[in-house]
């Protein structure tokens, strides 16, 4: 099979016949040999019967329905996992990305030699509100994957080789970071293609500060697992030598103090009289006791025979 196109989606109703119509319509022209893999997340309107109607319309249609909301980093993990083509092509529901970029991502891979090519939206419909936290969060992304050509991180559009997504591992809301995790996994052939970007069509966009400020902070877990996540001894072991280090030269300054004390007529001064001694003590003692936690609590997290275990109610 040429091509797999994998759709997540919630409440997206009113799209799914139009976007099916678009992409069989590309599809034939191309004379791909393809399937499309619907993943249902819990969607609360008809979105799931429209699934339904279409795969009695066309075998080349397949569901995937959870039993309840789990996120877009899930509905990708299972739809990769369904994926059976040579290229797999992600992309959302909305109507906002253009089935006709599908051609010239699949030659990108095909022929460019490229593992994953991911889109960018130069020209958004998207409004301020969602726009500039998009700006500032790929910024990031960039300085810190140092995948320095990817100008949209999070554009539902992108191309795989099917031996990228059978080869890592999307959980959690990760999905932002594809191309972070393969670069990670070895994939080092990362591109990028301008795409159109259309304006919402139906309903109401599903972003909300709650993901930007998420973005960050799986953005930092997975910058921190790639670099330690195989040696944690490296970072814990430094940062136990260094607050070693720093304790020995408080006992220096503690001991020398109270010699000074005594030399000079007062013997009875305690250094714990100071608010601040404690103050200091409980933060150092506060923040590394969270931040091991932190990491620990992650680690088990990833190992967890649970961690992509979700409760699929039917698929077709």
């Amino acid at each position: 099979m040429d091509i797999s196109i994998v759709v997540p989606l919630y409440n997206e109703e009113e799209s799914l016949p139009e976007l099916h119509a678009w992409i069989e319509r590309v599809m034939n022209a191309h004379g791909f040999s393809y399937e499309i893999i619907f993943v249902n997340d819990g969607s609360t309107d008809r979105s799931w019967q429209v699934i339904e109607e279409l795969s009695k319309q066309s075998d080349k249609v397949k569901g995937i329905k959870f039993r309840r909301n789990y996120g877009k980093s899930p509905a990708l993990y299972c739809g990769f996992k369904r994926a059976q083509g040579d290229v797999v092509i992600t992309m959302d529901a909305d109507l906002q990305d253009s089935p006709d970029e599908i051609p010239e991502l699949y030659r990108m891979i095909t022929e460019d030699g490229y593992d994953l090519v991911s889109g960018w939206k130069q020209k958004r419909y998207d409004p301020l509100s969602k726009t500039i936290p998009t700006k500032l969060f790929n910024a990031t992304a960039r300085a810190v994957s140092g995948i320095k050509n990817l100008h949209d991180f999070n554009c539902g559009l992108k191309a795989y080789r099917r031996e990228v997504i059978k080869n890592i591992e999307v959980y959690g809301e990760m999905h932002r970071y594809i191309p972070y995790l393969a670069k990670n996994a070895g994939f080092n052939r990362i591109g990028e293609k301008v795409v159109h970007h259309q304006a919402r069509k139906y309903g109401k966009t599903k972003f909300g500060l709650n993901r930007f400020v998420n973005g960050y902070l799986d953005l930092l877990t997975l910058w921190f697992l790639s670099k330690f996540g195989i040696k944690p001894m490296h970072i814990f072991g430094f940062l136990g030598s260094i607050m070693f280090i720093l304790g020995f030269i408080a006992v220096i300054v503690v001991g020398a103090t109270k010699l000074y004390d005594m030399y000079n007529g007062n013997p009875y001064r305690l250094v714990t009289e100071s608010p601040y001694f404690y103050l200091a003590l409980t933060t150092m003692i506060l923040g590394t006791q969270l931040f091991l936690a932190g990491f620990i609590g992650e680690l088990i997290a990833r190992n967890a025979p649970e961690r992509n275990n979700y409760q699929i109610e039917k698929e077709l």
